[in-house]
């Protein structure tokens, strides 16, 4: 057990933890976490299911307003990332293939116009370069992805933001309101302020709905202390400990606080211009109406075991062919049905790295669906990580109420063993740090999970500055 000085102790309380909570995170860094025990991956008719018709999205447009619904989207990510390689050829003068794309398809970025009112007459590529991601310009190597501008329209260019709000007034409004959370990083929180000030008035008109907007950032009490390579806690030249943000798995507190009864979970770089959004609103439609329709027959069971009348053979049927769960003879059905149920969106694979659906099995025996991440599994089993046919693309709906209309408290479905450590640095000293489970891999891990295969056509993410010039986002008419 580590020794802290008053100091410390002050140190770690202002961050909303205790010492006891750093010294189990201290254990972990020691003890490490364990790979995902796969069985197989998820398979059309072995755990990823298909719609073929309109029946649950036109069943979710008969009752989306018997339900508050609330859009979630993570948008504390800065979009650094995004222009690596620019920054590499401002830092080495070396030309690279993303750079050189950039430039030549400069008038087809939706921050163009904009970007001009920055370039002196004649610029050298360096100018270009400069102008789009540091402060000479418009900044976009330092700002969060949602305030970049995606998309190209006849009279204006939409930020990711902006494509979130014209997106959830087509799937997500309930009795004319939209609800729609953004999870920010506190530095941003006035530029995020001040577009939505601009562009709410502009799409409650255009979209003919009203929105009702929150931002929340990453509570500091999620975060996890850094350690030196030894695994003694790791402190920065003044002496105090390093404490760092745990990963979007942090979020399943940000979603544990939203009142709703339905919550759309959508990353803030997967969007797509109008014209190319059908696919899109039909999908999620069709996987929020599939939510309802199961969470309905949860109940249904729930209230029948309370009146001691269920059919212990069709709840049975019913929990391992819609709820993700190979369940025993020995399972409590009760406490099987009565938990937080996501029905998640997952498309084709074609090699993108990331996450994805899998039959695994937990340390009590138990075998059910989960998306599991690369780094969860271990080298020796990357056999079967090949053959997984589907990627999460993070398309989630939640069900997050109880059969008695209490909210779930979320932090207890959590499955702590599937956090992960990774080696970072500071100020040029190597650093181990961890991460807590993920938003939608272990922290949903005790959740009832429903996949569904979704066109690839939902899946437009910008991952590098360059993706805004697939035809995906240049569909603006």
């Amino acid at each position: 057990m580590a020794q802290f000085s008053q100091s410390d102790i002050e140190q770690i309380e202002k961050h909303g933890l205790t010492q006891g909570a750093i010294n189990q995170q201290l254990d972990d860094f020691v003890a490490g976490f364990p790979f995902a025990d796969i069985v197989a991956p998820a398979t059309v008719n072995n755990g990823v299911q298909e719609i073929s018709d309109s029946v649950f999205s036109d069943f979710y447009d008969a009752h989306a307003d018997e339900y508050k619904i609330v859009k979630f989207v993570p948008a504390s990510g800065a979009a650094t990332r995004m222009f690596k390689d620019l920054f590499e050829y401002l830092s080495t003068d070396v030309m690279n293939k993303t750079t050189q794309m950039v430039l030549d398809n400069l008038n087809k970025f939706a921050f163009y116009s904009e970007l001009q009112t920055f370039l002196p007459a004649n610029p050298s590529n360096r100018d270009v370069i400069e102008c789009i991601i540091t402060n000479r310009g418009l900044d976009y190597g330092h700002l969060p992805k949602g305030l970049l501008k995606f998309h190209s329209y006849d009279d204006y260019a939409a930020t990711a933001v902006a494509e979130h709000l014209s997106e959830g007034a087509q799937y997500a409004a309930s009795n004319g309101v939209v609800n729609i959370h953004f999870t920010v990083s506190p530095e941003h929180i006035s530029g995020f302020k001040e577009l939505l000030q601009e562009i709410v008035p502009i799409y409650e008109r255009r979209c003919g709905v009203r929105y009702n907007i929150d931002l929340s950032v990453q509570k500091s009490a999620t975060d996890t202390i850094a350690v030196n390579l030894d695994n003694t806690p790791f402190r920065n030249d003044d002496g105090t400990l390093l404490f760092r943000p745990s990963g979007h798995g942090a979020l399943i507190e940000n979603l544990n606080d939203i009142d709703a009864d339905i919550v759309v979970i959508k990353n803030i770089d997967n969007v797509c211009p109008d014209a190319a959004r059908d696919d899109t609103v039909f999908a999620k439609k069709s996987l929020a109406g599939m939510a309802i329709k199961i969470q309905r027959q949860i109940f249904e069971y729930l209230r029948a075991l309370d009146d001691g009348n269920a059919n212990m053979l069709d709840v049975k049927e019913f929990i391992n062919k819609y709820l993700g769960i190979r369940a025993g003879d020995g399972v409590n059905v009760r406490d099987v049905l009565n938990r937080p149920l996501r029905v998640c969106g997952m498309v084709r694979n074609t090699g993108a790295a990331g996450g994805g659906p899998f039959w695994t099995r937990d340390m009590s025996g138990n075998v059910s669906l989960q998306i599991v991440e690369s780094s969860q599994i271990a080298p020796d089993r990357q056999d079967i990580l090949a053959k997984g046919e589907y990627f999460n693309p993070v398309d989630v709906v939640c069900m997050v109420r109880d059969y008695r209309g209490q909210k779930f408290d979320l932090p207890d479905f959590v499955d702590p063993q599937t956090g992960f450590i990774s080696e970072k640095s500071k100020d040029g000293r190597p650093l181990r740090a961890m991460e807590r489970p993920g938003l939608w891999n272990g922290a949903m891990a005790k959740w009832n999970t429903v996949f569904v295969a979704v066109p690839a056509t939902t899946f437009t993410p910008a991952k590098v500055i360059t993706d805004l010039l697939t035809q995906a986002h240049q569909q603006s008419e």
